[in-house]
């Protein structure tokens, strides 16, 4: 069609509507982007007056509280001290130890137990200055048929992780009321080899026996066949070092064995420097008060009524019909 000059056509319909077209690298159409929700204002807690004047409107209910966060129950139940890793080998299910053991003490708990003992005994806690716990990173206990009853290593590729060697044979041997008492008696004092410190290889053996048993001693698991006995020396080990560790407790204080210890981290043992820096007067003289001691004890003879399990237990003293067995 032929157009008047200074005119141009008139646009179809369908082309005054169409949508917007992407650039020509893309084949296919975008929508345009949404416009942003409303973000509506927050509302205020009405005032009493503000509340009456339009009663119709409600009040804001005020914001609830946070809720407390969950509780964490896989801290141990001491968490001053950390735990190191526990395990627990049976080297024979089938032998009759092994139901025994496992029905006497929860082993997870009785480990844990006789780790915070050892700790709480040897050392102040975590943030005192003086405490330095050995890096003793796991402990496994290996039940075996052996002989003696237990004993305690480092491992052979890491000394750090110590291994507790406990006797089947033995465990099957304890009568059945004792079974639990006597297996936490022996996990202790082996716990203690696992946390202690020996003067870089110098502490005389009776000495570290004695303050495992220490340890054993004050933490109630002492059998009944034990004594204080002051014949002989004073390292001869075991209960024996143990009842004359707790006469030293006793006359110079609580902590006494935990500042022995703490002495057998930074120095090699020399026994007259050891004990007079630490107590001021040679073991020799400490031994010899302790005989004393227990001479001026076992003066006073008493009936059985008058004295308490416990007197008879840490070996305080005698009763009557004991002396007179001694006498016979």
């Amino acid at each position: 069609m032929v157009l008047p000059p200074n005119t141009t056509p008139a646009p179809k319909p369908s082309s005054i509507f169409l949508p917007a077209m992407s650039s020509a690298g893309h084949t296919s159409a975008q929508a345009p982007p949404a416009p942003p929700a409303a973000t509506p204002l927050p509302s205020l807690p009405k005032s009493p007056a503000q509340q009456q004047a339009n009663p119709a409107i409600p009040a804001a209910a005020p914001a609830a509280p946070p809720a407390p966060p969950a509780a964490d129950h896989t801290r141990p139940s001491d968490p001053r001290f950390d735990l190191p890793k526990l395990r627990l080998e049976i080297r024979d299910l089938n032998h009759p130890a092994a139901a025994q053991f496992l029905s006497a003490v929860n082993a997870s708990a009785a480990l844990a137990a006789a780790v915070h003992s050892v700790l709480n005994l040897l050392y102040e806690s975590p943030s005192c200055p003086s405490t330095h716990v050995p890096p003793t990173r796991s402990v496994t206990l290996i039940l075996r048929d052996m002989g003696g009853v237990a004993y305690t290593a480092g491992s052979d590729l890491d000394d750090d992780h110590k291994e507790i060697h406990f006797s089947m044979s033995y465990i099957a041997g304890i009568p059945a009321e004792r079974r639990t008492s006597e297996i936490m008696g022996v996990l202790t004092h082996e716990m203690v080899h696992c946390f202690q410190w020996n003067a870089r290889g110098t502490c005389p053996g009776g000495f570290i026996e004695g303050i495992a048993d220490w340890v054993r001693l004050k933490s109630r698991l002492s059998p009944p066949h034990w004594k204080r006995d002051a014949s002989g020396n004073w390292d001869g080990g075991y209960q024996h070092t143990a009842y004359f560790l707790d006469y030293l407790e006793g006359r110079f204080g609580a902590g006494t064995v935990r500042m022995l210890n703490e002495k057998l981290r930074t120095q090699r043992y020399k026994e007259k420097d050891f004990w007079t820096e630490t107590l001021g007067r040679p073991v020799e003289q400490l031994w010899k008060d302790y005989a004393e001691k227990m001479k001026d004890d076992e003066a006073v003879i008493i009936n059985k009524d008058d004295i308490s399990d416990d007197d008879i237990r840490l070996g305080r003293i005698r009763t009557a019909d004991e002396a007179t067995q001694e006498v016979v």
